[in-house]
């Protein structure tokens, strides 16, 4: 309905730059020259009360000096004068700024109280405020380049955001040398008020961009920056270099920014959570971007080499399993029209390679039968110059195969001089063309990531993943005494408790204080049994030789408990020692010892960890992590990117291991992340897992007493599950029943048929034209729904045999003031005057009171009747739209309500 807040920073009319200077060497001259020599179309006005002109041009002592207010302030004044000049914004209703200045935080503690001082003001008025520490903004399609970058960018669809100036600078230069357009240059600084998730959401609408880069050191709000990055890549796919990978790397970030770089394997999992792709290598990022550009559809991972040299495959195949690629089987087919078309003594197989003296017409037509196989996703056509072979030739005969191809065709020319105008052809063309093989298959890697990512965006998982009902009641009692005894550890016995609440098998088990009652436990339970040393001060027991297996009989069961005992006072001379659990010794042929667990990482919040377990599990270091929530396909792909994975299936005479057991046992540890956020770490190590299922030989659980439960949204979380509490039957005025939920990613098909089915007059009231934007990207971008910010309900009718037609929708969207949603409603034509508008609208308000919205608001067409009477009837207020000529404004104001 209205702009987007950050409209005056990146698309302004008029800029002001404060710090104007004619001083040959300085931050204020360098930024005017460059406002200068970039042709920005607005006003520029020159601020600095040390000059009256600067060249021809006016120069003001203040921002309340200019004729009016301006969209943009650019400051490179020093840091000490910022506070004031924010002062100024203010008075002088100036719409954002941009603050170049250094000084702040990087320069230690009383750098940070100015920082601090500045944003706060900046956030008490509204006020955009980029910075400070950065190098500026570019937006070439305006002609503005506010920073001190050394090369200018030419307009184009890639949006760059860096957290490093030198970084942001030196990308922009690369982009300058190899011809690459940029939409927006975005140098976020120290990120004081304005951090990715800001910019992130602006890039998300904004016609200009079509792709994003991302450099990123640490990231400060993790539910923010995942939930707007999880909505962009929804839209426009995201290519994203994060230092850190290693220690030292993240160190120097931490230094850099003071952001968290947070454990990078969790980062990683974050990327695939929201369809975004990762490159390790500064000069990855626009070869990924080219890459994605090139896509028609998102791909798979089977690569087929076309190549007139031998040398270039065996290149680009070894290239392939780094890049996280597979050469791909031709089929039979396949092979018998290659052998149609080839000479004889070609390769017979991937690579295909045709001999160095192979034609354009040989290319050609080996590409096509490459990409026509279905058991391939991507086709890489490598070029080696030779004497016997034309390079533009070749080039000319390939162009428009490659363009016409339903799947990505990549183009390698080996060398430069002979090849480089045939390069040059190809990106002419759009038709994606490297230097190297490896440079070329490396990129296909990229592309095949991010179209694995983008299949995992898609998934949607509920808070409760399993059928398995959990027992709130022990698990809150279990809480409670621990806090009360001033404890962050649970027992084994606790940890073993809320394991087998929460719906995990665990070995029979009891406590034993004395020797005697480890005797009487143990003929209770049924020998063999095992001893284990009970004090809330041990982790790990066996570093105080704490445990005792496959324990026979009475006498056995004492002697290892006086053992155990004797073994913790002396190792652990101030530990507490409570006795001994006596448990049941599980003893299963066939089994994997594997390790499942859940920690909080300081960004991100739960992560899940399955790998390897056992004792050496720190040393064998085989472990994947997973954002909760998961369902069953999240948590299959989370057991496949570990080694172990490949022994859970059967091999010689060990029969498979029971995955569904696995996968249950992983989906309660989700359940457990969503619900409870007091568990901050659980750990089974080992999880034993056989062909009979999985059983927890070892549990411990550090609680957070600070997060009793967990709120209405989810916010301990970085990704909101679908709200499954939403979820409701009602009826129609006449009697109809129809189910009420959330849309969901997989409703696609549903929800054209819904839009297909719509008269024009329905058209024409929802969406103020004749027309609407049913495209499948529309569709997408309609189901696949960020819970955390908006929400579509759906009204469905359900057949007796299951099938569902929607026959209406509601939804808000969330505006960059987070208390305030924009909603809409269409119901579908034959549905219309049944009350299905009214059930629609209702539980939308309900829901967005629950999640802290106190304002809706939504466009109403002034002879849309129906509409404005259901309006009124729910008690919106009214008003003529003024910047929509013949529309009503219809607003709620909902009561407010603390989340609980």
């Amino acid at each position: 309905m209205h702009g987007h807040p950050l409209d005056p920073l990146l698309s302004p009319a008029s800029v002001a730059l404060i710090g104007a200077s004619e001083r040959a060497g300085s931050v204020g001259s360098a930024v005017l020259a460059n406002l200068r020599a970039g042709g920005f179309r607005g006003t520029l006005f020159l601020v600095n009360p040390k000059y009256d002109r600067i060249g021809d041009a006016r120069c003001y002592a203040s921002l309340e000096q200019l004729p009016g207010p301006v969209d943009l302030a650019v400051v490179v004044a020093p840091a000490a004068q910022v506070p004031g000049i924010v002062a100024q914004a203010v008075r002088s209703k100036t719409r954002s700024l941009a603050v170049i200045s250094a000084g702040f935080g990087e320069t230690g503690e009383a750098g940070r109280a100015l920082e601090r001082e500045v944003a706060a003001a900046a956030r008490a008025a509204n006020l955009p405020l980029l910075g400070p520490n950065g190098i500026g903004l570019l937006r070439p399609s305006i002609g503005l380049n506010a920073s001190f970058a050394r090369t200018s960018a030419s307009p184009g669809g890639i949006a760059l955001v860096s957290q490093s100036g030198a970084i942001c600078a030196s990308l922009v230069d690369w982009a300058a040398a190899v011809g690459l357009g940029l939409s927006s240059v975005v140098s976020l600084g120290a990120a004081a008020c304005l951090d990715f998730g800001d910019v992130l959401d602006y890039l998300r609408v904004d016609p200009q961009t079509h792709s994003v880069l991302l450099y990123v050191e640490g990231v400060k709000q993790g539910r923010t920056f995942v939930s707007a990055l999880r909505a962009l890549a929804r839209a426009k796919p995201v290519v994203v270099l994060k230092v850190g990978r290693h220690a030292t790397g993240a160190r120097a970030a931490r230094s850099h920014t003071g952001a968290l770089s947070g454990n990078d394997a969790v980062f990683d999992a974050v990327l695939r959570r929201c369809g975004a792709v990762r490159v390790n290598a500064y000069h990855q990022l626009f070869a990924a971007a080219k890459a994605l550009a090139a896509l028609p559809d998102p791909i798979g991972n089977r690569l087929a080499v076309v190549t007139n040299g031998g040398g270039a495959g065996a290149l680009a195949a070894d290239a392939a399993p780094d890049a996280g690629l597979v050469l791909a089987t031709l089929s039979p087919e396949s092979l018998t029209g290659l052998d149609a078309v080839l000479p004889a003594h070609w390769s017979h197989g991937n690579p295909v390679d045709m001999i160095g003296d192979a034609t354009g017409e040989r290319f050609a037509r080996a590409v096509r039968i490459a990409f026509e196989d279905p058991g391939v996703d991507a086709v890489l056509a490598a070029y080696s110059p030779a004497a016997v072979s034309d390079a533009n030739e070749v080039a000319e005969k390939l162009i428009p195969v490659a363009r016409a191809a339903a799947k990505p065709v990549f183009t390698a020319w080996l060398g430069e001089a002979g090849v480089r105008e045939a390069r040059a052809a190809c990106e002419r063309a759009g038709v994606a063309a490297f230097p190297v093989a490896e440079i070329a298959v490396e990129a296909l890697g990229v592309a095949a990531r991010w179209s694995e990512n983008q299949r995992l965006l898609l998934e949607a998982p509920p808070p409760a993943s399993t059928f398995h009902r959990p027992e709130h009641a022990p698990s809150a009692a279990i809480f409670k005494h621990a806090v009360a005894e001033g404890r962050t550890t649970l027992t084994e016995v606790e940890s073993k408790a809320l394991l087998a609440a929460w719906g995990i098998p665990v070995p029979a088990l009891a406590v034993a204080a004395t020797r005697e009652q480890a005797v009487e436990h143990a003929g209770r339970i049924g020998y063999p049994v095992a001893l284990k040393i009970l004090s809330p001060d041990i982790s790990h027991k066996s570093d105080v030789d704490g445990v005792r297996l496959s324990l026979p009989d009475a006498q056995s069961v004492g002697a290892a408990f006086d053992a155990i005992v004797a073994n913790a006072k002396r190792l652990k001379p101030q530990a507490r020692i409570e006795g001994a659990v006596v448990q049941q010794m599980v003893t299963r042929r066939n089994t994997r010892e594997v390790l499942l667990g859940l920690s909080t990482d300081p960004v991100f919040g739960p992560v899940i960890t399955f790998g390897a377990g056992g004792v050496a599990v720190e040393l064998v270091r085989d472990t994947a992590v997973a954002l909760p929530p998961l369902n069953a396909r999240l948590a299959r792909e989370l057991v496949a990117r570990t080694r172990v994975a490949k022994l859970l299936g059967a091999y010689r005479n060990v029969p498979a291991a029971n995955e569904a057991a696995l996968i249950n046992a992983l989906l309660c540890v989700s359940d457990i992340a969503c619900e409870l956020p007091w568990v901050a770490e659980l750990d089974m190590n080992p999880l034993l897992l056989d062909d009979g299922g999985v059983i927890a030989l070892d549990a411990r659980v550090v609680i957070d007493p600070a997060r009793p439960a967990r709120d209405a949204r989810w916010s301990h979380l970085a990704i909101h599950p679908y709200p499954t509490q939403l979820e409701a039957v009602a009826a129609t005025r006449d009697g109809h029943p129809v189910h009420l939920r959330p849309i969901r990613p997989e409703d696609a098909v549903l929800e054209a048929d819904f839009l297909n089915g719509l008269s024009s007059q329905t058209r024409y009231r929802r969406f103020l034209s004749a027309s609407h934007q049913d495209s499948p990207q529309a569709i997408a971008r309609f189901t696949q729904v960020d819970y955390d910010r908006d929400l579509a309900l759906v009204a469905v009718d359900r057949a007796p045999d299951g099938a569902e037609t929607i026959v209406g929708v509601a939804r808000y969207v969330r505006e960059p003031d987070p208390r305030a949603a924009e909603f809409a409603l269409v119901v579908a034509d034959r549905w219309q005057g049944r009350g299905v508008g009214t059930l629609l609208m209702a539980a939308l308000e309900a829901a967005a009171l629950q999640s802290g919205i106190a304002n809706l608001a939504g466009i109403v067409l002034a002879n849309n009747e129906p509409m404005l009477t259901l309006m009124r009837s729910r008690g919106y207020r009214l008003c003529e739209n003024r910047e929509e000529p013949a529309t009503i404004e219809a607003s709620l104001s909902l009561p407010r309500k603390e989340i609980p």
